[in-house]
């Protein structure tokens, strides 16, 4: 019961960390124009007044012949997102009594968080070489876990006593901003993306923070028709988020009371017998096998976790008896099981003003989608 409130959080920031805090930014970058074909290009440009405000020392980039992108803009983008995540130093408490560490005898096995969702991002050249953003987003985060109790037994191995699987489905709201230096060079060009982000769910204690690095390197191909191309790239992405996450929640708002009572009581027995076959192997032991470092410390492994595991199931089995006005209290550390992946994109521009763009990430164990349109303007 409580674990799936913990999952719950848990996974809300993950998925939604991956998908939503995504910058899905479309590729425009100052490009050098070079070489003898885009002669007459580099005199127009060099002749010509800059006419906006922005970005700074546009004149100046524009007379040593960059092309530069309008100053700015505003996207429109999907994000798809599903990531595996580790979980850790798990603490559960009920209607507000302490909490107890379970991180000796909860196993998750499986932790699958995934999430959809729309993000708007304005941006503007402040410098010819600095890209700067803001990301607006609404999301639809899940998370998938399968997690379970377990007990030593007297010859020193770990059973299930109890086993859970839980489904969360949330509704998060994600703010943020971000920067892009970036270099043109010849018609290629390096991006280093990073965004901060801050997401706003219920059943957090507060917004779930995350940083994004994304290293890109890509060119770009004319078409025949005026500032018409296509350009490609590769990079990776890295994701960090505060590991720290705690909150409280109603039982019957998180809770699968299917059953669950009947695996409980299953549960408290279970921990019951393995505790008599503890003692029995225990009294069984000669006072020498007794003071035996390896004896001692398996035994008071022993006796720890079928006392955690013991109250646990206590406590959630009293919970059960009133699961309207219950409450489970949660502190957990979570990560992304894989800091970096790779991603490859492609982006078609139809002019200085329209282009659209697909970004595709996978490898380790994070995949993403990013979708989005984009119009740019003279500021």
């Amino acid at each position: 019961m409580k674990l799936r409130a913990i999952i719950k959080c848990i996974t809300l920031s993950l998925p939604l960390l991956v998908a939503l805090i995504r910058n899905g930014q479309a590729q425009v970058y100052s490009n050098r124009e070079v070489g003898k074909k885009n002669a007459d290009l580099v005199d127009s440009l060099k002749a010509a007044e800059y006419p906006y405000a922005l970005p700074i020392w546009g004149q100046k980039a524009t007379a040593r012949g960059f092309n530069l992108p309008y100053s700015a803009g505003i996207g429109v983008n999907y994000l798809w997102s599903k990531a595996d995540i580790v979980i850790s130093n798990l603490k559960v408490g009920f209607n507000n009594n302490p909490m107890r560490d379970l991180s000796e005898v909860v196993r998750f096995d499986n932790s699958v968080s995934e999430a959809q969702g729309v993000n708007i991002r304005p941006d503007i050249w402040l410098f010819p070489f600095l890209n700067i953003y803001g990301i607006i987003a609404k999301s639809r985060p899940s998370t998938n876990v399968k997690y379970g109790i377990y007990v030593p037994d007297a010859d020193g191995n770990w059973n299930n006593v109890l086993s859970m699987s839980s489904l969360a489905e949330f509704d998060a709201t994600t703010l943020g901003f971000g920067l892009t230096p970036t270099v043109g060079i010849g018609g290629g060009w390096m991006a280093l993306d990073m965004n901060f982000t801050w997401s706003d769910i219920a059943a957090l204690e507060k917004p779930a923070f995350a940083y994004v690095f994304g290293p890109r390197f890509g060119k770009s191909f004319k078409l025949k028709q005026k500032d018409r191309n296509i350009a490609g790239w590769v990079g990776g992405f890295r994701l960090n988020i505060n590991t720290g996450t705690t909150g409280s929640l109603n039982v019957a708002d998180v809770l699968d009371l299917s059953g669950l009572q009947t695996r409980v009581d299953n549960g408290i027995d279970k921990v019951a017998n393995t505790q008599t076959e503890v003692d029995a192997w225990w009294n069984g032991l000669s006072t020498i096998e007794q003071n035996n470092p390896v004896n001692k410390a398996k035994y008071a492994t022993a006796n720890r976790a079928l006392d955690t595991a013991g109250a646990f199931l206590n406590n959630l089995d009293e919970a059960l008896n009133d699961e309207q006005h219950a409450t489970v209290q949660y502190s957990l550390d979570k990560k992304p099981k894989d800091m970096w992946n790779f991603i490859i994109g492609s982006q078609y521009q139809h002019n200085k003003h329209w282009m659209v763009r697909c970004e595709y990430g996978f490898l380790g164990s994070r995949q993403q989608i990013i979708a989005g349109l984009q119009y740019r303007f003279g500021l």
